[in-house]
């Protein structure tokens, strides 16, 4: 029965589900539940009628018996009942995201508030047994999974609008509440014209009026503003995939640019989530002091690329000439049951097994072969499958392995006889406390001699265990041999003694080598980092350490806490720790949504970013949800946007370009806003002071949609300013319309307004071409036909008036989208020519705008005629000073006494609540 059991335990591969991510629609994030079922085992061994069978992980109930071994998913949440081997050994880093497999025991853990992390009697469902034999009893299926709940957690995040949205819905609803009182009130400020006889009677009056507070709508409703955000949008998302972040929210783009917390996963984000040895200690000479010798080891992946330096810093040439390193590398190869190997579809080094041995392989590479004077660098000469194992291969061919011990929890060691040209020598590696204390002799690194281990040199071994454990929590192992009879083919417990010391190894899960920029980047920037992990408090704070996190700090208390410390604060000392936290360790996929809320409810932007299935709630409940590249299906469909690179600095540089990209959204809305202030206030001054129409409603839309939207998505391609990420992010309720733009709006507005009406009463008092009326005549133009006058009526139904106004207007807001290159900088130190998109599109709108007036057909659908060159001069004339007036306005705005000024010249209760309390 134990055969069959051995083959159920490798269930046939699946492939998991992989959508592409597209950049232009977005995608459905409930997709993330689709993908969740690629972590369910597909089969189990189970007891059924007084035997084991091969069932459907789906036929499984809470009491069944199931069996799991080495390569097995584990079917649903059990607890162990019976162990067959030494150890069972479970990587569930994709429920609690801990870099190591966890040992699991038969006891059941006395820990207060246990979380999934302490519960090492419990299997998980989806994890798999790396090592080891057992029988467990089912305790959940399905929903009632830790696995299930993480399911449950994403069902129950709702969807929430991005701050640019929230913004640009209040200010559409404020925008629309003055276009509906403005109309409203020219409606009404013309009843008494309602019975003039132009009209011909008083409902032909009233709906003549109508019509005229309709073309006032339609001159203040920016109808291309929804899509030119999404250009702008769109645009930055194309800018960005340049920098490895693939977009799959349009609206994530610009959330980026007002973030002010990343809460960062810690494996696989901030390191490698690739086990590397980075310290090495081994026994110099007994008669000089220090007695040790210790070496560092660079490279951070399980590329076998690095080098070994010494103490001084000072590179090797020739590793394998040092006696201890040469027998580190004998006994890490032979001592060991990982495989490294080339994934040329993916193009990296792979692991296969534990991740600390696969550690010592790499070390093994790196270290290279006795006997070639250019080792290890000759071995680049190599392929990259060739290159993996190479020397631990030419090890594994130079001994013969005879007999293994495995590791045990109880011995926390290994040990492997092995045969080389009939002499027979047992290696072992363990727990440094296991092995040096069956240690009697230790090897030498000056000559290669085996010398007494005495009490100086054990406390001296002592003080640098502790201080890699401590100090720089490594995860250490210690390395011995032991010349054993000729011709003995096995060992047993008890030949683990008097063994020969060789040396110390530390490694760790290390970061990634630009994380520490992108933390400093990000800090100057204000915005906080807050690492989430699973792993253990002090593994946590020591890479917190190196990365930057805890600079400047010396006691960690207020700043570091574990999840149930966190949850066991009082509200008041929790809002506390919420603002000062840089570090929450031991967590499950729960305290990281929990985490996320808490930050929003203080009204921060949130940044969640991860990769494992375990960081799924959270990216889904987070202001933008970012998941690594070589991360699972499940965080890639529930987050916002995916880094191709999983690098952390990416992301620093895609806040640059959010930041850059509501810069640039905020410019062409003024743009945008300020003409149609421009249009409303000439319609409306027109229709107060009973002037004709200076222009129809097909006019307006004309300018609105097309020279209005070229311009505007054009200053989507403003450069971003030089401190761009020197500045503090903006608050969570700023409005996108403050009340100083406001107040600017109004001013370029009113001029845009006033000017147009100025070309059209041009036209009929001055101009050389027009009638020479008199300014009360043209106000006065509904009573001309029940008066005597020397003109015709149908002058008033001329065509170049209007032509002049719809000119001007489309002039002045060409000068005004020079004046949008920048919120504040002068054109002077902007200059045009630094968006070549805007001027081309200026160039482009001009050439449309004159192609309608000089084409027969097209002046005909829009009412105009062509212009002469004194009616151009006209036109120049009245639209070049908005420049002057915004340089002015500039001026003032970049002096913070000169801005206050303004503020007091309307009421503040006119503008929206968030405009009010900026």
């Amino acid at each position: 029965m134990r055969g069959s059991t051995a083959k159920t335990c490798f269930p046939k591969k699946r492939v998991l589900p992989f959508g592409t991510v597209g950049v232009i629609t977005e995608t459905n994030a409930e997709k993330a539940l689709e993908e969740l079922r690629a972590y369910q085992a597909d089969i189990a061994t189970v007891l059924r009628n007084g035997c084991f069978s091969i069932l459907p992980a789906t036929e499984l109930v809470p009491g069944d018996i199931v069996e799991v071994g080495v390569g097995c998913k584990v079917p649903a949440d059990m607890r162990m009942v019976e162990m067959f081997s030494h150890q069972l050994r479970v990587d569930q880093a994709i429920l609690t995201g801990e870099s190591c497999s966890v040992a699991k025991e038969l006891e059941s853990t006395s820990a207060m508030n246990a979380v999934y992390q302490d519960k090492t009697n419990i299997l998980f469902s989806g994890t798999v047994v790396v090592a080891g034999r057992a029988r467990a009893v089912v305790i959940g299926v399905g929903s009632n999974t830790a696995m299930g709940s993480i399911r449950d957690a994403m069902l129950r995040t709702e969807d929430e609008a991005t701050p640019l949205k929230k913004k640009l819905d209040e200010f559409g609803t404020f925008l629309a509440k003055v276009i509906a009182g403005i109309c409203i009130l020219v409606w009404v400020v013309n009843i008494g014209h309602f019975r003039d006889p132009s009209h011909g009677g008083f409902v032909r009056g009233a709906i003549h009026y109508f019509k005229v507070a309709v073309a006032l709508a339609v001159a203040a409703i920016p109808e291309g503003l929804p899509a030119v955000v999404t250009t702008c949008l769109a645009l930055g998302t194309k800018r960005m995939a340049r920098l490895n972040t693939i977009v799959r929210s349009l609206p994530s783009v610009e959330t980026l640019g007002c973030t002010t917390v990343i809460c960062s996963d810690k494996t696989g984000t901030l390191t490698t989530n690739m086990m590397s040895v980075s310290k090495v200690c081994v026994v110099r000479s007994v008669h000089q002091r220090p007695m040790t010798d210790e070496y560092s080891i660079s490279g951070t992946t399980f590329a076998p690329e690095g080098f070994i330096y010494d103490a001084g810093g000072l590179q090797l040439e020739f590793p394998p000439q040092s006696p201890c390193l040469l027998h580190l590398a004998m006994c890490s190869a032979l001592c060991n049951e990982s495989t490294l190997q080339f994934n040329p579809d993916k193009k990296c080094y792979e692991k296969i097994g534990e991740s600390t041995e696969v550690a010592l392989r790499v070390l093994v590479e790196k270290v290279g072969l006795p006997g070639f004077d250019s080792m290890p660098s000759a071995l680049n000469m190599l392929t990259k499958h060739e290159r993996a194992s190479y020397c631990n291969r030419y090890w594994e061919n130079q001994f013969r392995k005879i007999s293994i011990l495995e590791f045990s929890r109880d011995r926390k060691r290994m040990s492997v006889l092995c045969s080389r040209k009939q002499q027979e020598i047992m290696f072992s590696k363990g727990a440094p406390e296991s092995i040096m204390a069956r240690c009697t002799h230790i090897l030498c690194n000056d000559d290669g001699s085996s010398v007494p281990l005495t009490m100086d040199i054990r406390n001296e071994l002592e003080a640098r265990f502790q201080s890699f454990a401590g100090k720089d929590t490594l995860r250490c192992l210690a390395l011995a041999l032991k010349r054993m009879p000729p011709g003995q083919q096995s060992i047993s417990y008890a030949d683990e003694a008097n063994l020969t010391f060789i040396g110390l190894v530390g490694m760790l899960d290390p970061p990634r080598e630009e994380v520490r920029d992108a933390i400093h980047s990000c800090m100057s920037a204000g915005i906080r980092v807050i690492v989430v992990t699973g792993d253990n408090k002090s593994t946590a704070e020591s890479l917190c350490r190196q990365i930057g996190a805890f600079e400047h700090l010396d006691d960690f208390a207020g700043y570091s806490y574990t999840a149930s410390e966190f949850e066991g604060l009082p509200p008041l000392e929790r809002t506390n720790a919420l603002q000062r936290m840089v570090l929450f360790s031991r967590v499950e996929p729960s305290h990281k949504k929990m985490l996320v809320e808490a930050l929003q409810t203080h009204n921060e932007v949130v940044a969640m970013t991860g990769d494992g299935v375990n960081d799924a709630p959270a990216l889904k409940k987070a202001d933008i949800g970012i998941a690594m590249g070589s991360g699972t299906a499940v965080a890639k469909s529930a987050s916002d946007m995916v880094l191709a690179d999983d690098n952390f600095a990416t992301i620093v540089a895609a806040v640059a370009e959010g930041r850059a990209i509501y810069n640039n959204t905020k410019q062409f809305i003024r743009y945008m806003i300020s003409s149609n202030i421009g249009e409303v206030v000439c319609i409306f001054v027109a229709a107060v002071l009973g002037m004709p129409d200076t222009l129809i409603p097909v006019q307006l839309l004309w300018v609105n949609l097309v020279t209005d939207g070229l311009p505007a998505t054009a200053i989507g391609f403003n450069k971003p300013d030089v401190n761009i990420m020197t500045v503090k992010p903006r608050k969570v309720n700023e409005a996108v319309v403050s009340g100083w733009l406001f107040f600017r709006y109004l001013v370029i507005g009113a001029y845009v307004g006033l000017a147009t009406i100025a070309g059209f009463v041009w036209w009929f008092v001055y101009s050389e071409n027009g009638p020479g009326l008199p300014y009360s005549e043209l106000v006065n133009f509904d009573s001309c036909s029940a008066r005597q006058t020397s003109y015709p009526c149908s002058i008033f139904e001329d065509r170049h008036p209007s032509t002049v106004s719809m000119t001007v207007l489309v002039v002045v807001e060409m000068f005004n989208a020079l004046n949008n290159l920048s919120e504040n900088q002068s054109l002077l130190v902007i200059h045009p020519w630094s968006n070549l998109w805007l001027v081309g599109s200026i160039i482009l709108t001009m050439l449309l705008h004159v192609a309608v007036l000089y084409i027969e057909p097209l002046a005909a659908l829009f009412s105009v005629s062509p212009l002469s060159w004194a009616e151009w001069k006209i036109v120049l004339y009245l639209s070049f000073p908005v420049i002057l007036i915004d340089e002015v306005l500039k001026l003032f705005s970049r002096s913070p006494r000169g801005r206050r000024f303004p503020l007091r010249l309307w009421r503040r209760d006119i503008l929206p609540k968030e405009s009010r309390d900026n």
